[in-house]
């Protein structure tokens, strides 16, 4: 099941990695790809040039902090996260002034909206679904073994007990062994 990378985010990744890095290239690519667009949201949006470089810059250090955190996956394009981050700030920003209401605001981009949480959620239950038919394939001791641990939380000292192993090593061993074919059945097509 590959996936075609295009162009677009070819580059987003490359301004991640060289947010990773410490690159002011990829801070300055950031920029210049993306601040026209917050500069017509805001300005559309009863905000002046200021505010603009205001609301992106922090849109920028909410970014860098996710990426500098580690674990940050981009799910949706980088101009679509960016718009999404600054649109959610700027409306937090016309409230504390009160100068505009939520539903008065004008949007030019997409921005990540419940419909993306809502595809997110059903892929993630789909893999869950995928789990548990693996596991149902896997087999016993394997199903129980990766259930107690996993799912009951018991240690690996219950484990040994409950099957009759001779020490926690064998029982970790037989884990890692039942885990390995798990994966098996789980990325079978």
């Amino acid at each position: 099941m590959s996936k075609k990378i295009n162009k677009s985010e070819l580059v987003d990744a490359e301004i991640i990695i060289g947010i990773q890095k410490g690159s002011k290239d990829s801070l300055n690519s950031l920029y210049n790809s993306f601040y026209p667009m917050v500069l017509q949201f805001v300005l559309a949006n009863n905000g002046d040039e200021d505010e603009a470089k205001d609301i992106f810059q922090e849109s920028v250090i909410v970014l860098y902090n996710k990426v500098k955190s580690g674990g940050f996956e981009l799910n949706s394009k980088l101009k679509t996260f960016i718009y999404s981050v600054c649109r959610r700030l700027w409306l937090k920003r016309l409230n504390q002034k009160s100068r505009n209401s939520a539903s008065e605001l004008r949007d030019f981009e997409e921005f990540q909206a419940v419909e993306y949480d809502l595809e997110f959620h059903q892929q993630k239950d789909a893999q869950f679904l995928q789990m548990e038919k693996a596991l149902m394939h896997l087999g016993e001791p394997c199903r129980t073994i990766i259930e107690d641990y996993y799912i009951k939380n018991q240690s690996m000292q219950e484990i040994t007990e409950k099957f009759g192993y001779t020490n926690a090593d064998n029982a970790k061993t037989q884990k890692y062994k039942c885990l390995q074919r798990l994966k098996k059945l789980f990325f079978q097509p």
